[in-house]
């Protein structure tokens, strides 16, 4: 998985988004951020390299909890950037869905349409969190009114 510099990169752009989830994150923020890293680490621990065809049943099991735990969020939560995440992981889904009825996309289409999906979803909680962020520090810089 790590073996070009490309996914290097991509793991530590990850890897640095969830950490600021975790520390700079309100609690849906943080959800997330800890979502995406178990579904991350799930799905390096269930692929199967050798499976060219047909569905990936262990991926397209981690992705759906995936898609239901972002649904869950943006279904509780007052943010937008959780509407966003489940809207991406939906393709996602969908994705898998179209090997499961075997209408075969081309293999770098699917990877594609993946990749650039979860780069979605980190931009979508990286922006929330800098959103939190934000407006937690203008609550911490705003006088306090005594009522």
């Amino acid at each position: 998985m790590f073996d070009t510099l490309y996914s290097q990169v991509a793991a530590a752009i990850g890897v640095i988004i969830v950490a600021f989830a975790l520390l700079r994150g309100d609690e849906t923020e943080r959800i997330g951020g800890s979502v995406y890293a178990i579904g991350s680490l799930a799905s390096l621990l269930i692929q199967n390299d050798t499976a060219l065809y047909g569905p990936q049943w262990g991926l397209m099991i981690v992705d759906a909890g995936l898609l239901a735990a972002y649904a869950a969020l943006a279904w509780k939560s007052r943010r937008s950037w959780p509407v966003w995440a489940a809207a991406l992981q939906s393709l996602i889904v969908m994705t898998h869905v179209l090997t499961l009825v075997d209408l075969r996309p081309p293999i770098m289409a699917f990877y594609a349409v993946i990749n650039l999906s979860n780069y979605g979803v980190l931009l979508a909680l990286a922006l929330g969190v800098a959103h939190a962020w934000r407006a937690e520090r203008a609550a911490a810089r705003a006088p306090s009114v005594i009522r």
